[in-house]
């Protein structure tokens, strides 16, 4: 019984050792709240489609770095496709991050 212990004890000091604790990027998400007062309309309203391939802008085909360059200030409502996987939305959001006036709203 004893050598069990200690070789439990060895593989546990091991997975410690040789894992990593450093936390990871995070992306902030705003969700609106039930009862919270609507916030001032914002001039301009542009809308965005999300796929696995596919990024349109209010209808108009682009690339990320299009997009991020003709949207400054206001609104972005971003629809998803089927497709649209996880690492392409975190990529549209880390474009459009930090502006001053700029809302993102993710639509489900």
């Amino acid at each position: 019984m004893t050598p069990l212990i200690d070789v439990i004890f060895l593989l546990l000091l091991f997975f410690m050792l040789s894992s990593t604790f450093s936390s990871f990027g995070e992306i902030e998400l705003n969700q609106s709240a039930a009862g919270a007062g609507a916030p001032a309309e914002p001039a301009d309203r542009v809308f965005v489609q999300l796929g696995a391939k596919r990024l349109v802008l209010n209808g108009t085909p682009v690339t990320l770095d299009e997009l991020a360059a003709q949207i400054e200030t206001g609104q972005v409502l971003v629809s998803l496709d089927a497709d649209a996987t996880a690492q392409r939305v975190v990529d549209l959001l880390v474009r459009l991050r930090g502006r001053s006036g700029l809302s993102v709203t993710v639509l489900e």
